[in-house]
């Protein structure tokens, strides 16, 4: 019962985290139609923007800027570099995302050298939440879910409450209509895009003092959220919070589960025979607990290739 528990709340929190980020790629690409390769840097450069502020100022000031600095990098990589392109098709988009997400990891470690930064949250945050089966939950997990569920309520209220949201989906499903409504769909994008990345700079701001804060972030949850996005169906919001959760929930039972195919056939008296050929019949599950996401995204696009929550083409 603890480890059902236990594992149900790192993997709906974990789940959450990865909703953040991923969400501002979903928005992004159901805007655009753009796959930003370096949208998980974002996510890398907002912990380190919130890094440095901390120390400089307090945490919560750099928690506050740090998505809003990333938002601007954002809406300047649209304006500057994306839109240059845009016109030439997919391949010119992911091969400049993809430069500049190498350019942002070396320049992060150009500035702060290869290995972890101190970026932690601070010392009245340290407590526990609850204590449950003599086993104290942080109170910063339940910070970063709190603060991705209140993003996606913010995030569905602007797109489907107010005349901004209202000028964001015209500009999406009929854009020359928009335009010829007076509205200018360029600039729409470009703000697109800077909240995408203003939302993964949360991200990484949040996440960045309780997880380890280096170099390598960005290409460790980069993939991940590519899987989320697939997952949940390319554009939907609402798929990629629920591909999140199933990711997030499916990894964590998986890291702490010892199954194996030599204890399933040990319940028809072959465990011994499958213990002595090894191999495959060895393996744990919590051996391959990082490829569970790759996993469960070959199944859905066997089952329903445009994902969870996507439009059927």
């Amino acid at each position: 019962m603890e480890f059902l528990v236990i594992s149900t709340l790192n993997g709906v929190i974990y789940g959450l985290l990865l909703f953040m980020v991923s969400s501002g790629l979903t928005l992004i690409f159901g805007m655009m139609g753009v796959l930003n390769f370096a949208h998980a840097s974002f996510y890398m450069l907002g912990a380190y923007i919130a890094y440095t502020i901390t120390g400089l100022v307090d945490f919560w000031v750099g928690l506050l800027l740090a998505p809003i600095l990333v938002g601007l990098l954002g809406v300047l990589v649209e304006r500057y570099l994306l839109r240059r392109v845009h016109a030439f098709g997919h391949a010119h988009e992911l091969l400049l995302t993809f430069g500049l997400a190498f350019i942002f990891e070396e320049l992060v470690k150009l500035f702060y050298g290869d290995f972890p930064v101190n970026y932690a949250m601070p010392d009245y945050l340290r407590f526990p939440a609850f204590t449950i089966f003599g086993t104290d939950y942080p109170f910063y997990r339940l910070f970063i879910g709190l603060v991705a569920i209140a993003m996606f309520v913010a995030l569905y209220l602007l797109l489907s409450r107010t005349r901004v949201g209202l000028v964001v989906r015209a500009a999406e499903r009929r854009p020359v209509m928009a335009e010829a409504l007076g509205h200018n769909v360029p600039l729409v994008f470009m703000g697109v895009f800077g909240t995408g990345a203003a939302f993964a700079g949360l991200g990484g701001a949040v996440a960045g003092a309780f997880f380890p804060t280096n170099p390598n972030m960005a290409l460790e949850l980069g993939v991940i959220v590519f899987v989320v996005v697939v997952v949940g169906g390319l554009g939907s919001l609402s798929g990629s919070l629920l591909a999140s959760l199933l990711i997030g929930l499916f990894s964590s039972f998986a890291v702490g589960l010892d199954w194996s195919l030599a204890g399933a056939v040990a319940m028809v008296g072959l465990g011994d025979w499958a213990r002595e050929l090894g191999g495959l019949f060895t393996l744990t599950v919590s051996s391959i607990s990082g490829t569970v996401p790759f996993l469960l995204m070959l199944i859905v696009l066997l089952v329903r290739p445009a994902g969870l929550m996507g439009e059927r083409s």
